[in-house]
């Protein structure tokens, strides 16, 4: 038996400041954009809208932008992740999902931590420094 694809939505949630967003998860190591997989039923930006709210609390004002949809092989073949940059938000405080996320932080461009999940990494320079976009994750 074959594991089929699998789809996740992660938001960059990028605020006026022009700070990210990132999560630590208590089960994976580094720095992540928050989001998770897309459920039965849910279309991406639907994920995308409950993950930010159930992760971060984090709840769209307007619409997210497709950033890209990248093919996550490390953690098998089969896996992509979409990615989507939010600038219209209202977040609760600070508030996280105790016990999945460790925690969650903005950073400015120039003081993003050093354990950044690769994937992530490369997002971001896309995002804010205008690299060419890498189908890989």
């Amino acid at each position: 038996m074959r594991r089929g694809m699998t789809l996740g939505a992660q938001g960059a949630v990028i605020d006026e400041e022009g700070r990210v967003l990132l999560v630590r998860h208590g089960y994976r190591p580094g720095w992540w954009f928050p989001g998770g997989g897309v459920e039965w039923g849910e279309t991406i930006e639907t994920a995308l809208a409950r993950e930010l709210e159930e992760e971060v609390g984090v709840s769209l004002t307007g619409p997210p932008e497709l950033h890209g949809i990248f093919s996550n092989n490390a953690s098998f073949a089969g896996d992509h992740i979409a990615v989507f940059v939010v600038r219209q938000f209202e977040r609760r405080g600070d508030y996280w999902k105790r016990g999945e996320i460790a925690e969650a932080r903005m950073f400015a461009r120039e003081d993003l931590p050093e354990r950044i999940d690769p994937g992530t990494r490369a997002r971001i320079a896309e995002i804010f420094d205008g690299a060419p976009l890498k189908p890989l994750w």
